[in-house]
Order: structure tokens, then C-alpha cells, then sequence
């Protein structure tokens, strides 16, 4: 039986007077997780400080970052070492970069620096990453927001798109258990991807790998070969390649990861070199050391999987349990999202009901251009974070918040 609005005025006052103070807007590792990389703390030792060639990594140098993790990460992403480049801790930062190199330089393949274009823009999916959104819209780059079709990307709408417009340069793309729906594509999808016509000869998929490893179930599947897709199209510099980390040891001190074709990664090291002479090497040796291989990469993640799967179970429970049939949402394989879309109307509503009640969730239209969800539907859980006993709290409250707005507004 669905419960009356005077229930959930009741129930919503009984929240209020709890005074909670929980949260589930971003999608941040648990202590716990944390935990599992404590050992870095440790590494690489006073004594350990050069590669397998004998290189010290204590100096100046070695630009394109330590070869040995570059075969590890190489491996995971499906990326030849040679075409992989290991950066700093961030690769958002990378992205950022990337965007503004485009905008100064041009890209191969272009007819000049991207500042020059009238009307620039990407390609952005909906409901999406919105720090990627927050990269193009600091850097004065209009977005065109592609809602899915039937839960998939629009693959048809993008395409039409792309071939049309020359001010359109790119796209961004989170193939594996996307931000926030956790949809992952399918192989069809990706080479369609590479191989559309683009109106712009220098059209650039911008391809964050942030959750290529983050898996909730055994099921491991291989990444998408872009890079290669790409290239059988005719289109070898097409894919950015973008992962990191930052979600595998710890956020702030952790690796990231940039690759491409072979045009690509030497424009990027021809731009990059103008920042930095090298990355942080030692800290690169610290995670080979930490990692050893990429199956140590992938047993890290089990034991990840381990900590945060049952967050998971636990939320979608509780989802199912309480909003029934007046809303819906996904049911991810991996990554750090649910993606819940309520009545039209009601997300922004139950956002502030939520927060007014102490329980803080991410702004409402944040995973849309501008923060603009036009249907005003869409709410981002990130069950990660909080204690199993503070989750349940957290999402069985938001559940009341988001029932009690659907009723306010009729």
C-alpha cells in the first residue's frame, strides 16, 4: 500500500527532528577503501628510488612517465605503453589541458587553433559527468546535451550531429559504467563512434576511462579497443584517451594516464613539456611497487568490489522497497553511481526537502549542462562513501523526501 501524505508528512518531520548530517553527493572511496592502499604510506623506501634501467627517478626528467607502470596501465586500458603517457595525480587536469592546448594550438589533422571557431562545441550526453561539463563551460565551450534513447546512447541524433556541424569538435564519452547512469557501451556503439563521418576533420572524442576497473560484479570485461576501432575507420587520432587512479589507491596522490595515437601523444608532449620538465616518478614507483602487475591492479579491485558491492545491494533494496513503481533507476554493473529520475518536476524539490532534513545529495540538474535537467527528474546517488548504517539512513530518507514531492506537487 503507497503511503499517504500525511505519512510522509509525519515521516518527514521525524527526519527533521533526527537532526542527521549524511551525505551522498560525491562519489568518494569509504575509509575503508582507503585502507587497502595504506602500504603506499610505506613505499617506495629510502633506498628504492631508480627504474629497471637504473634510471633515479629523484631528478629532473623522464617526461612521458616510468615505463614499467606504463605497461600495467597499458594492459588494463588496451593501450600500447608507447601510446600511453603517466601524468600527475589528476586526470581531469589532463582533459582540462588538453581542452586548452586544443584551443591555443589546434590538434593534428586541424585547420588551426579551435579558439578560432565560431559557435565551438561538444557533444554531451545526458544525464553525464558534470565535471566534464564544468571543463567546457569554464572554457567558454557551448555543450549540446544528447538525452539517451531508451537507456542507450543516441547514437543516430550524435551522428546526424556531428556530420553537419564543423563547430562541433568533440565529444565526451565515459564508455565503461558512465557517470552517472552506469551504462557501459557496447562494441557496436564505440565503432560507431570512430568511424562516423565528422563535418570537423579534427573531431575528438574526449574517452574517460575513469571506471574501466571499477567493477561490482566477477564479471571483468575487457576495455573497449577505441584506439584500434578508430584507426580500421580511417580516424587514428579521433580517440583521447583519459584514466587514472584516482579511485583505485588514493584520489589525491594517485596517477593518471593519457593516450592516443602516436600524432596525438606527441603533440601532447610537445605541449606539456612548456609545464614540466616530469612527473612525480617516485610516486609512479610507488604504485609499480605497490601493483607489481596489472593482475595486481585487478585483484586491488576485488578487494574494492568486496568493500563497496554490498553499498550497492543495500541502496537498490531500499530503492525498491520504497518507491515501488514512482520512479526509476539504474542498476549498474560498476563504477560509483545510481541514477535515479523521479516524477518530472520533483527532483529539485526532493533535493532541498533532503537537505533541509540533513541529508546532503548533489545538486539538482548537476549531471546536465548548466545544471539545466530540464524535465527536473534527475537525482545522482553515490552510495560509496558513508557507513553501511549511515547509508541505509541516508537513501531510506531520501526515498521519503523524494515521495513527499511527488505528492507536494501533485
Amino acid at each position: 500500500m503507497s503511503e499517504t501524505t500525511t505519512e510522509l508528512e509525519h515521516q518527514y518531520a521525524d527526519l527533521k527532528a533526527k537532526n542527521l548530517k549524511l551525505d551522498l553527493t560525491r562519489g568518494k572511496p569509504s575509509p575503508a577503501q582507503l585502507d587497502l592502499s595504506n602500504p603506499l604510506l610505506m613505499l617506495p623506501g629510502p633506498e628504492d628510488f631508480r627504474d629497471a634501467s637504473g634510471t633515479d627517478l629523484r631528478n629532473y626528467g623522464g617526461p612521458d612517465g616510468l615505463p614499467e607502470l606504463r605497461e600495467i596501465f597499458g594492459e588494463l586500458l588496451g593501450i600500447p605503453a608507447a601510446q600511453l603517457l603517466a601524468y600527475g595525480n589528476a586526470s581531469l587536469a589532463i582533459m582540462h589541458d588538453s581542452f586548452v592546448h586544443a584551443l591555443l594550438h589546434g590538434v593534428p589533422g586541424g585547420t588551426g587553433p579551435w579558439r578560432d571557431v565560431d559557435g565551438l562545441a561538444f557533444i554531451a550526453p545526458v544525464p553525464g559527468y558534470d565535471r566534464h561539463f564544468t571543463i567546457c563551460e569554464a572554457l567558454g565551450i557551448r555543450m549540446i546535451p544528447v538525452p539517451p534513447v531508451d537507456g542507450r546512447l543516441d547514437i543516430a541524433t550524435i551522428r546526424d550531429l556531428v556530420a553537419a556541424d564543423p563547430s562541433i569538435k568533440g565529444m565526451w564519452a565515459v564508455p565503461a559504467y558512465a557517470n552517472p547512469t552506469g551504462v557501459t557501451l557496447t562494441a557496436d556503439e564505440a565503432e560507431a563512434l570512430a568511424g562516423m563521418d565528422a563535418a570537423a576533420p579534427d573531431f575528438r572524442l574526449f574517452w574517460d576511462n575513469a571506471y574501466v576497473v571499477h567493477h561490482l560484479t566477477e564479471d571483468e570485461p575487457q576495455p573497449l579497443d577505441i584506439l584500434g576501432m578508430s584507426a580500421r575507420a580511417g580516424h587514428p587520432d579521433r580517440p583521447l584517451v583519459f584514466a587514472s587512479t584516482a579511485k583505485i589507491t588514493f584520489p589525491g596522490a594517485g596517477v593518471a594516464f593519457f593516450g592516443s595515437s602516436p600524432a596525438n601523444v606527441e603533440w601532447m608532449r610537445l605541449h606539456t613539456s612548456a609545464q614540466t620538465i616530469g612527473p612525480d616518478k617516485i610516486n609512479q614507483l610507488r604504485h609499480l611497487r605497490f601493483f607489481g602487475t596489472a593482475e595486481g591492479v585487478r585483484e586491488h579491485m576485488r578487494a574494492h568490489r568486496e568493500i563497496v558491492a554490498p553499498r550497492f545491494s543495500l541502496a537498490l533494496d531500499i530503492l525498491e522497497r520504497r518507491l515501488g513503481d514512482s520512479a526509476t533507476w539504474s542498476r549498474p554493473l560498476g563504477g560509483y553511481f545510481i541514477n535515479l529520475d523521479v516524477a518530472p518536476g520533483a527532483a529539485s524539490l526532493a533535493i532541498r526537502l533532503a537537505g533541509e532534513a540533513g541529508v546532503a545529495v548533489t545538486p539538482a540538474g548537476s549531471a546536465f549542462p548548466y545544471r539545466l535537467d530540464p524535465a527536473d527528474t534527475n537525482i545522482r546517488i553515490a552510495p560509496t562513501f558513508p557507513s553501511l548504517d549511515d547509508l541505509e539512513a541516508a537513501i531510506d530518507a531520501l526515498c521519503t523526501c523524494v515521495l513527499l514531492a511527488e505528492e507536494r506537487i501533485g
